[in-house]
């Protein structure tokens, strides 16, 4: 499990592009008391760092996070002692009885899985509804297609203090595959260590995922924000709420 967000872009990730899972917290939170969901354990699928699991816990929450990276996981069991989290896949990890499931900045997409598909989708969704206590809510949130314009590989770079990061990103329309390529520096000493890594995200339709979570038996609600943060292009979150 140690292929993607290896140590230095699970660095960079952390200190450099935390603002989704800080700016969404907020509105989560408002999310679950609107649901009457005040206390009680929140699974958290694709945790990352820690940074939304922190303001989770700051409000009384307990919280298990699962990630399918080593390093991440060791951020946030530093950042979050409090809490309890698991390097495991989040389409096979064993979700225990709990009041909320969250999964934030389009985790579901990933393809680190070989046999992730929308059949595995489905048997995800199934299992979260099972572990959800009546009155329970999964949030998450998806990328669908149009993330990048087909033919047009899109190129960028970000630096921090001492690391750079550049992405390539292409689309293909046909099997709706977004593919990233990325390359990392981070300053060692008096060098910069170099890594890749190749990310593979399958892109749904939200309509597609609003079917496949009323077949399961959830109530469906979507919106393109988490309170005052606005998702990106091409992004939608989905409000699942278990029937009490």
């Amino acid at each position: 499990m140690s292929e993607w967000y290896k140590q230095d872009l699970a660095f960079i990730h952390d200190v450099g592009f935390g603002d989704w899972a800080l700016k969404s917290a907020s509105g989560i939170l408002e999310i679950l008391n609107r649901s009457q969901i005040p206390e009680g354990l929140i699974v958290e699928l694709g945790c990352g760092s820690g940074l939304s699991a922190q303001e989770f816990t700051k409000a009384h929450y307990k919280v298990l996070g699962i990630d399918i990276s080593q390093s991440m996981i060791e951020i946030a069991r530093t950042r979050v002692p409090d809490a309890e989290f698991r390097v495991e896949s989040l389409f096979k990890v064993e979700i225990p009885p709990c009041n909320a499931v969250i999964s934030l900045s389009e985790c579901l997409n990933y393809l680190f899985d070989p046999d992730n598909n929308s059949q595995t989708l489905v048997q995800l969704f199934y299992r979260i509804y099972n572990a959800l206590t009546p009155g329970g809510v999964f949030i998450f949130d998806i990328a669908e297609p149009g993330q990048v314009t087909p033919g047009s590989p899109s190129k960028n770079f970000t630096e921090g203090e001492d690391w750079v990061v550049l992405v390539d990103k292409e689309e293909n329309p046909e099997s709706k595959i977004l593919t990233r390529r990325i390359i990392t520096f981070r300053k060692v000493g008096e060098h910069y260590r170099r890594d890749d890594e190749v990310h593979r995200q399958q892109l749904y339709k939200a309509a597609d995922v609003t079917a496949k979570l009323r077949q399961v038996g959830f109530e469906v609600e979507t919106t393109q924000s988490y309170g005052q943060f606005h998702l990106p292009k091409a992004h939608i979150a989905f409000i699942a709420y278990k029937p009490a």
